[in-house]
């Protein structure tokens, strides 16, 4: 795949805080348009608190971090709507609405990102179920579905706006290896239609098995195998 040289995300001379506390300093990086992009560390290096930086979950208090052509520094709460409308965000957790079916799941996330046409909105729907492979789910409750089925409506619900960019924090975490590997299969089908990728994962055999650029939370740095080589397997 050729890229485009223009970054989709664009971190310069910033600082990264959780709760006051220094977590990353002096983080440079950019990620292009349909780039796939890993994001790995030991637990507690930093790695949830820079991606919840660039989709504006936590404050930017140093540096300039450019995301989908908006600038995250003293963003306005009002703005931080339209930045959701251009990404996508994956949780390991899955954060779905256990009191609704999966279509209302998927309906709910478009009413709050302006979506208003009922025909558009249910051909969205069926849109975005069949890219991830689960085209006859719309009325289960999230109850019903497995972990892997859970993760792949979370997928589609980052895709419905069709971002430029989809931030993952460990999406993979919680599920066992087979399910894990195809849920990875799925990130990259994405990648491939055009759509850029920060991965965050523990997991060095995705690594090996399908190697990309990577990004390491190490000792307060962010490492770029773009600029440097380093040892990804000591993640832990």
């Amino acid at each position: 795949m050729v890229f485009s040289t223009e970054p989709v995300v664009s971190v310069k001379d910033t600082t990264i805080y959780q709760k006051h506390n220094m977590v990353l300093t002096d983080v440079y990086f950019d990620i292009r348009k349909g780039e796939f992009v890993y994001l790995i560390g030991r637990t507690g290096s930093g790695k949830s608190s820079l991606l919840k930086i660039l989709y504006a979950d936590l404050p930017l208090y140093s540096g300039d971090v450019q995301v989908a052509d908006m600038q995250l520094f003293n963003i306005a709460k009002k703005q931080i709507p339209f930045l959701r409308r251009k990404i996508g965000i994956v949780f390991q957790d899955f954060q779905l609405l256990t009191d609704r079916t999966i279509a209302d799941n998927l309906f709910f996330a478009m009413k709050a990102t302006g979506w208003k046409d009922s025909s558009k909105m249910k051909q969205r729907l069926s849109d975005v179920l069949l890219k991830v492979g689960l085209g006859s789910v719309g009325n289960k409750m999230p109850h019903q579905l497995s972990g892997g089925e859970q993760q792949r409506v979370v997928i589609a619900r980052a895709l419905i706006n069709e971002p430029a960019i989809l931030f993952a924090d460990e999406p993979t975490g919680n599920l066992d290896p087979q399910v894990a590997e195809e849920i990875l299969a799925l990130f990259i089908q994405i990648n491939h239609s055009g759509t850029a990728i920060l991965m965050g994962t523990h997991n060095h055999h995705f690594l090996e098995k399908h190697p990309s650029r990577v990004l390491k939370c190490e000792k307060g740095k962010l490492l770029d195998s773009a600029v440097q080589a380093f040892d990804y397997k000591n993640i832990y």
